[in-house]
């Protein structure tokens, strides 16, 4: 069985496949600039959705997950065409109802408008994902878990760390990448510098990219930018700038944190959140998306609508009080794994057969 996966090497699409034995074969990401070499690790932007691409390629079935951002809802139109003419059937795995990197949310709704309803098949991570694609579009989606995101080796070895960590220090950090949209670590900054202040042995910090906080930063934020390092001066948080971090080094990141906080005013769901999972680190994350349908984590109010100080500070103190273990275990990613990828590999067969 041969799938065409939007994209192929995303480490989502690559924990589909069991741990052990073989699954489906999914046709590696074609160069965006030459369709008939592969990708390797630069699949952006996907060439599979290109109506062209798709005419011509010889694949069972397609199965959209990331990557359509940038095209035009007439584009996408053309694309599942193709995909009906030649009788191939066509999977979405919703993972974001509002798009994290659009200020609005028109293109993405005009975008799914277009690619859920012509779906022969729709998955999501979560149940309240499941009802809001019920309640706007008419299907009935999977619900099918995130599987883990940090390799199962190193999950082992930082767990097994964290349990002999001592008590008396404890490191909340918060993540600012590149600033996408969906973020507003502005709205949340006194708050948490105030509250971790507070607390005996306790430190922020605060990580970002180059290009947001630098004086020539293709996307720096000048406000953001004066707080964070007169905060940093005053020795009110731990200020680290940086470019985008490879894996070894981000799990290593995250796994010296007791807490992350998620940032975000808008969003669905988050491999931010699975990798904290994977790794036992507490995650506070805000009431919108269905970040708390994923798995435990510590919730404070947050959306485009507002932003509630007070529970952020109850996460936190809560986070430092208790330190709960919220993460899952290698053994419970593992059997996940293994029924998530079974779960795929019925849907799939199920549909060559229809």
């Amino acid at each position: 069985m041969v799938v065409a996966s939007v994209p192929a090497n995303h480490v989502y699409v690559r924990h589909l496949a069991p741990e052990l034995g073989e699954g489906p074969r999914r046709l590696p990401d074609p160069d965006p600039d030459d369709p008939r070499r592969s990708a390797a690790q630069r699949w952006w932007p996907p060439a599979m959705l290109d109506p062209h691409w798709a005419a011509e390629a010889e694949f069972d079935v397609f199965h959209v997950q990331f990557g359509f951002d940038s095209r035009d809802p007439a584009d996408l139109r053309d694309l599942v065409e193709v995909l009906r003419s030649r009788g191939k059937p066509y999977v979405h795995t919703v993972h974001d109802l509002r798009n994290p990197h659009h200020a609005s949310r028109e293109l993405h709704d005009a975008q799914l408008d277009v690619l859920i309803p012509a779906a022969d098949a729709v998955v999501t991570l979560t149940r309240g994902a499941a009802d809001e694609i019920a309640r706007r579009w008419g299907r009935e989606a999977i619900v099918l878990p995130h599987p883990h995101v940090v390799d199962l080796p190193t999950m082992r070895q930082a767990q097994e760390r964290r349990r002999a960590r001592p008590r008396d220090t404890f490191r909340v950090g918060l993540h600012v990448k590149s600033l996408r949209a969906s973020m507003d670590p502005l709205r949340l900054l006194p708050t948490l510098i105030r509250t971790v202040g507070r607390l005996p042995g306790a430190v922020l910090q605060v990580n970002a990219h180059h290009d947001v906080l630098d004086d020539d930063g293709p996307r720096r934020d000048a406000q953001l930018a004066e707080l964070l390092t007169t905060a940093a001066a005053a020795g009110d948080l731990d200020l680290r700038v940086h470019d985008f971090l490879p894996d070894d080094e981000l799990w290593a990141y995250l796994s010296s944190l007791d807490v992350s906080v998620l940032p975000y005013r808008f969003g669905t769901h988050s491999g931010w959140l699975e990798a904290c999972r994977d790794l036992g680190t507490t995650v506070v994350a805000p009431t919108c998306g269905y970040f708390a349908d994923q798995g435990p984590v510590l919730s404070y109010r947050h959306d485009e609508d507002g932003f509630d100080p007070d529970s952020l500070m109850d996460a936190v103190g809560t986070a430092y009080r208790d330190r709960p273990d919220l993460g899952a275990s290698v053994e419970e990613r593992r059997r996940q794994r293994r029924d998530v990828a079974d779960a795929h590999q019925q849907l799939y067969r199920s549909l060559l057969g229809a």
